[in-house]
């Protein structure tokens, strides 16, 4: 959605999660969506892919080697491999893939970056590393992104990251308190003023466990000083009947919606999500923040305009 703001017209789109895929089918129906694996993926079977503008890659996030302890852990490194890999197929004039902040600089994901120089750099490919923080694109959500962009050196040249766009970000109160106050809460107001803070990071957590949350226990603490039970979603925001007791039991502290979760990860109303309450929520967690895709969408097309073969 980010990068079709910036102008990008996706020519194919590859998703191996049923209810992703039918979510990208409701809201673009034009879109061409194929239902398999990366790893399944070849070019070849597929022309239309070949010397695009722009290859995207938003991946599970990988693992230092140190905490590999499940076979999805190893099997998200093996996803970012496959997108570069590629890459080197399909030869995009760019590449972008978003994952864990720590991939830029952290000496565990060592091996990993110099992976995607070997393989990348030989082709012409120049890339750039760097993190960028949703809060610095307007929403109330402290969720810091790794990335890189690999760019033909004929256009990598007039590449910039993204600047921050100005101002403080909201807070959760800020960005949720009208829709707290839709059904009649009259608490609505004081929940906001408590609520005067920056969101976690949204996760979506894995497909094997688990149902809708708002993450692991250090994560639910902190909705618990906001006045939100991090231990679910709700299906509706309080109504005007709903008596609230802020430093109370916070298994009857209020939850946060489906919708309000879409919110706070920069997603439109009109934005449909296929699936069941637990299936709509790991969408949303598993999802890049489509003002930061916009922003750094808009970047990349930008370092595209002075070139003579466009």
């Amino acid at each position: 959605m980010g990068l079709e703001a910036a102008g990008f017209d996706p020519v194919a789109l590859v998703e191996s999660d049923p209810h992703a895929c039918a979510t990208l089918r409701a809201n673009r129906p034009g879109w061409r969506v194929l239902e398999m694996d990366v790893w399944e993926f070849t070019a070849r079977d597929h022309p239309y892919v070949y010397d695009v503008d722009l290859l995207a890659a938003g991946l599970p996030r990988v693992k230092s080697p140190a905490a590999v302890r499940r076979a999805e852990d190893g099997y998200a490194r093996e996803l970012l491999e496959a997108a570069v890999w590629l890459t080197t197929e399909v030869r995009p004039r760019s590449l972008l893939i978003e994952n864990v902040p720590g991939l830029v600089r952290d000496s565990a994901f060592t091996e990993l970056r110099e992976f995607a120089h070997r393989e990348l750099e030989h082709l012409g490919y120049v890339l750039s590393w760097n993190t960028l923080n949703a809060s610095d694109f307007g929403l109330a959500q402290n969720r810091r992104m790794g990335l890189l962009v690999a760019m033909r050196a004929d256009a990598a040249g007039r590449f910039r990251w993204p600047e921050p766009v100005p101002g403080p970000p909201p807070t959760v109160g800020e960005a949720l308190g009208p829709s707290m106050a839709a059904r009649g809460w009259c608490d609505a107001e004081a929940w906001a003023a408590r609520a005067n803070r920056l969101a976690p990071a949204i996760v979506g957590g894995s497909k094997k466990r688990g149902g809708a949350d708002l993450g692991p226990s250090g994560t639910k603490q902190a909705w618990a000083r906001m006045g939100i039970n991090g231990g679910g979603v709700g299906d509706e925001v309080p109504d005007a009947g709903y008596c609230w007791e802020p430093d109370g039991d916070v298994k009857k502290l209020p939850k946060l919606t489906v919708e309000q979760i879409a919110v706070l990860q920069g997603f439109p109303p009109e934005w449909m999500l296929a699936g069941r309450k637990t299936e709509r929520c790991r969408q949303l967690g598993h999802a890049s923040p489509p003002p930061v895709a916009r922003a750094l969408g808009d970047r990349i097309a930008a370092s595209f305009v002075s070139d003579p073969g466009r």
